[in-house]
């Protein structure tokens, strides 16, 4: 699969962005209407781009053309006030099965300085009848640290697909607690597979998709079954896999959704958007890939996008929706 040459253009109502705030992770899903509904992570612009691991929460828009303006509606949810995701709400992953609505994200919990917060980064699950809500939670993380090993410090990023034998398979961010602090050990993903979109989730022993070059391997990997296999688009840290610079996205695949490895078209995207007028639109990142699957085929790319610099000096976030041929 030559991924890259799946994506279209971007349409004028394609990007989601809320003035006076930074917008980052983007997932999508459909109400039993027709209405899209976009999830995403925001926090306020007066706080510093850092403060996503700190005072992050989850907002939600909607719209009924999946490529064209979005309203914004309110917060999803953000931290609890208490417990493991206490502080910080971040990388929303909404999934559908069986007429409920499954939102994969990261929590937290700290001393509100960045280290801290984002060393107690766990994986949680929500659950909801509906798109609007109410969000149920769960005391425990779904994605816990282990006591060793490659996720002994950190888990986040997540993202699943419920794979063709029924079972549901996560893909997720992990850091080993066996680096200096605060930064900790390298950074690599796992996998964990579950009867259930809500768990339990059982571990992989071993880590995925990693650069034998250096510790910071990957992260924001999306998660997707097609055809006869498992796919993956994740952020190439160094430019490892895709061989084209630091920070675009590789394309992985799978079997078996334990076994991974680099695709013959190992570049999933570089880092720009075409528009439909063609005009080209570079970007220093974009990240956070999620598909939104409609009729079980991918449909639509939604990646967290920011520019270098604007004409104001200032950087400025937005999520983009790219349809998918």
């Amino acid at each position: 699969m030559d991924f890259s040459k799946r994506i279209g253009k971007l349409s004028p109502g394609g990007s989601f962005t809320l003035d006076g705030y930074y917008v980052w992770c983007g997932t999508m899903t459909r109400d039993e209407d027709g209405l899209y509904y976009l999830f995403f992570s925001f926090w306020e612009k007066e706080l510093g781009f850092d403060a996503w691991v700190t005072h992050s929460k989850i907002g939600y828009a909607t719209g009924k053309d999946p490529f064209g303006k979005f309203q914004y509606q309110g917060i999803a949810f953000g931290g609890r006030g208490f417990g493991w995701d206490r502080d910080c709400v971040h990388n929303p992953s909404v999934i559908r099965h069986n007429g409920k609505y499954y939102m994969y994200y990261m929590g937290n919990y700290g001393s509100g300085e960045y280290w801290d917060n984002r060393n107690h980064q766990r994986v949680g699950v929500a659950e909801a009848d509906t798109p609007r809500g109410p969000w149920k939670r769960f005391d425990k993380p779904a994605i816990n640290v282990s006591p060793s090993g490659h996720d002994s410090l950190v888990c986040s990023n997540p993202s699943v697909t419920q794979g063709p034998d029924g079972r549901f398979y996560m893909i997720y961010k992990a850091v080993e607690n066996n680096g200096k602090l605060p930064k900790g050990g390298a950074v690599v993903c796992g996998i964990a597979v579950a009867d259930s979109p809500l768990g339990p989730f059982e571990k992989s022993k071993t880590p995925i998709m990693v650069n034998p070059e250096h510790e910071w391997s990957v992260e924001d990997a999306f998660i997707w079954y097609e055809n006869d296999r498992f796919y993956s688009l994740a952020k190439d840290f160094q430019g490892y896999f895709t061989k084209s610079g630091k920070k675009h996205t590789a394309l992985f695949e799978s079997f078996d959704g334990y076994d991974w490895h680099l695709s013959e078209n190992p570049i999933g995207y570089l880092r720009g958007i075409t528009m439909e007028d063609g005009e080209k639109l570079p970007l220093a990142y974009m990240e956070r890939p999620q598909i939104y699957m409609e009729n079980g085929k991918p449909f639509a790319l939604l990646c967290a996008c920011m520019k270098d610099e604007d004409e104001d000096g200032m950087k400025h976030s937005f999520n983009v929706r790219l349809p998918l041929k």
